[in-house]
């Protein structure tokens, strides 16, 4: 791709590649890559851009995700910019690393393009991969298409590398629906990334001539402390993560908010989504308001740290809030989004009826169509005021 510094401009790209290209703009020093489908794209181009000169990294090919993760560990604690990606089993790979990043403090970025979990073995999209990893203590944003991955991975280290913060990022889109798909995508300068997104400057990096500890054994004694810190600082990264959506809005002219609606005035039902499915959902609103249903759409764009107030704000005046999730919580009440989306509403007053469906498991697509048909079993199981939920889609 040319290198162009100065001017913004449009192009015709496969979203895997953007997220390179953004990374490449982002200027990061060290990237850890193993191959995943579906975010091999991601990697095999960024070892291009190195390899062509394009792009001033630290490329480590390693012989696993484990691997990948703990070389993000160690470059992220000597203070430079890292970036990796993963999928899947990629990321159950990662699991034990996830709380170190996290832990101790370590401002990774990482793209996962998500993908179903075995059994049995699917390379097709949904959540269950960062479901699995809810409480691994990253922060965790959804994408809906391709410009929302390139803003989204500059916001991601924007906000990581917040010394407020200082915390690991998963910015998520989804498999194949959104991974490999070509889009019209507004790439933004060179000049205009480093205005938004200076140098990191990590605050105690490790390097020789001044020795830190870090990772040093924590006793009973203090680490139920160490929990709670965490648990605090992942709360409060919200103000960090709203003033960068302001602060690009006013650079870029592209808005962002953590839970954000689409026709939710007058709407007595609506669908909580996140991912790309959100925008076929959309059209299935705006084809229901045509036929005068009030309906309409709540967009959750940030899943960790969870947007209660924000939700709550969102989802008064609604009777019944149809909540979809792409991962099960086998044994469970159903999805982990409803969980959340629950508790968020317990023991709050004009909250609405919270319906769980469960579907595009395993990459199975949702239509118009079937929106439409969700929009019906959610009302009518929620006049049954049960607490189950609907797995959409079983082929009886």
């Amino acid at each position: 791709m040319e290198n162009q510094k100065n001017i913004s401009r449009a192009v015709g790209m496969e979203v895997s590649i953007a997220i390179s290209e953004t990374a490449r703009l982002c200027d990061v020093d060290v990237v850890a890559a193993f191959p995943i489908t579906p975010q091999t794209h991601i990697v095999e181009h960024l070892a291009d851009l190195v390899a062509d000169g394009l792009l001033d990294a630290e490329y480590i090919p390693v012989e696993s995700e484990h691997s990948a993760m703990s070389a993000c560990l160690g470059a992220a604690a000597a203070g430079a910019r890292t970036f990796t990606a993963t999928a899947a089993q990629g990321l159950e790979h990662m699991h034990e690393a996830l709380f170190i990043a996290s832990a101790m403090r370590l401002p990774i970025v990482m793209a996962i393009a998500n993908r179903a979990l075995s059994a049995p073995i699917s390379v097709w999209g949904d959540h269950s991969d960062v479901m699995a990893a809810r409480d691994t203590g990253w922060i965790s944003v959804f994408a809906e298409n391709g410009q929302e991955a390139v803003d989204l991975t500059i916001m991601s280290f924007k906000i990581a590398e917040d010394n407020r913060v200082l915390l690991p990022v998963f910015l998520n889109i989804d498999g194949f629906h959104l991974s490999h798909m070509i889009e019209p995508i507004i790439l933004p300068s060179a000049e205009e990334t480093k205005a938004f997104l200076p140098g990191i400057s990590y605050p105690s990096p490790l390097h020789p001539s001044k020795p830190v500890a870090m990772g040093e054994c924590g006793g009973p004694g203090i680490y139920t402390e160490c929990k709670k810190q965490q648990v605090e600082v992942l709360k409060e990264s919200m103000t960090v993560i709203k003033q960068v959506f302001v602060d690009f809005n006013r650079a870029f002219g592209r808005q962002y908010k953590v839970v954000e609606e689409y026709q939710l005035k007058d709407a007595e039902t609506a669908l909580l989504i996140m991912g790309s499915y959100a925008e076929t959902a959309m059209t299935a609103v705006d084809k229901m308001r045509k036929e005068g249903k009030k309906v309409g759409l709540i967009r959750l764009r940030l899943f960790r740290p969870f947007p209660f107030d924000d939700l709550r704000a969102a989802a008064q005046g609604l009777k019944t809030l149809i909540v979809l999730d792409r991962a099960v919580s086998v044994g469970g009440p159903g999805g982990p989004v409803m969980s959340e989306v629950r508790s968020a509403f317990y023991n709050e007053k004009n909250m609405p009826q919270v319906v769980g469906i469960v579907g595009g498991l395993g990459g199975r697509d949702i239509t118009v169509s079937d929106f439409e048909r969700i929009f019906q079993l959610g009302t009518a199981e929620a006049k049954g005021a049960t607490a189950e939920y609907i797995m959409y889609g079983v082929k009886e």
